[in-house]
C-alpha cells in the first residue's frame, strides 16, 4: 500500500498543462490506443528492491473511469484498496477502515492526479510530456512503446525512467527508480464494457 501511495503522490507533482509532442509522435500512439470512458482489468505488480534477491509481488483488479478516477483493489498478498479522485487519495483496509492520504483542499494540484493516472494507463503521450521527455517507438502489428525520462532534477531524484508498452490498451508499465528499485505492472483481462459504472463501482468513488 505504501509503495503504491508513494508513486501516486509523486504523480501528483506531474499535474500541469502539457506542451504538445511532435504530431507524428502523438498520432502514432493515438491511432492505436482505445479511447474509453471506463476501463476494467486485472493487474500483477512486481517490485524488485535493490539489494534483495526476491521481488515483492501483489495482484488485484482496477476500475479506471475518466470522469471519476481510479479504484485500485489489491487482493494478494494483503487485501486493500486505493481510490484516486479529483479531490483526494483514499485508502481502505480489509477491516473496513479508511483514511484520506491526500486532500485536494490542502493540495490543489491533487485535482489533476486522476488525469495523470488516466494518461499513464491509457498511453496518452501528450498529457505526459510536460515533465518527461517522451520517446515513442512504433512496433509491428498494433504495438507501441513509450520511454519517459524526467525533465527536471527533482523528478530525476525519484525516477530514472518509466516505460509504457501496449497496443489497444496499456499492457505494462515499468518504473525504474533513481535508487535502482524496479517496479513492473502488468495489466490483463482488459474490458471497456459496460461503458458506465455499476452502482457498486460508483459508490467506491463517493
Amino acid at each position: 500500500m505504501n509503495r503504491l501511495l508513494r508513486t501516486l503522490c509523486v504523480l501528483v507533482m506531474l499535474a500541469v498543462v502539457a506542451p504538445a509532442l511532435a504530431a507524428t509522435d502523438v498520432e502514432a500512439v493515438k491511432q492505436r490506443v482505445a479511447k474509453v470512458d471506463v476501463l476494467r482489468g486485472e493487474f500483477t505488480q512486481e517490485k524488485q528492491v535493490a539489494g534483495f534477491k526476491n521481488p515483492l509481488r501483489s495482484q488485484g483488479r482496477f476500475v479506471l473511469a475518466q470522469d471519476h478516477g481510479v479504484v485500485w483493489t489489491t487482493l494478494k498478498p494483503f487485501p486493500s484498496e486505493v481510490v484516486v479522485t479529483r479531490d483526494r487519495i483514499l485508502s481502505r483496509q480489509s477491516d473496513g477502515s479508511s483514511r484520506v492520504e491526500l486532500d485536494g483542499r490542502q493540495q490543489p494540484a491533487m485535482r489533476s492526479v486522476n488525469a495523470i493516472m488516466f494518461a499513464l494507463m491509457s498511453g496518452d503521450a501528450q498529457a505526459l510530456s510536460a515533465q518527461f521527455t517522451v520517446k515513442v517507438e512504433v512496433l509491428p502489428g498494433n504495438a507501441w512503446r513509450m520511454q519517459l525520462t524526467p525533465r527536471s532534477a527533482m523528478l530525476g531524484k525519484v525516477f530514472a525512467q518509466l516505460t509504457l508498452s501496449g497496443d489497444r490498451y496499456v499492457r505494462e508499465v515499468q518504473i525504474n527508480e533513481a535508487n535502482q528499485d524496479v517496479t513492473r505492472i502488468h495489466f490483463a483481462g482488459m474490458s471497456d464494457t459496460p461503458a458506465a459504472l455499476s452502482a457498486d463501482e460508483g459508490r467506491k468513488f463517493e
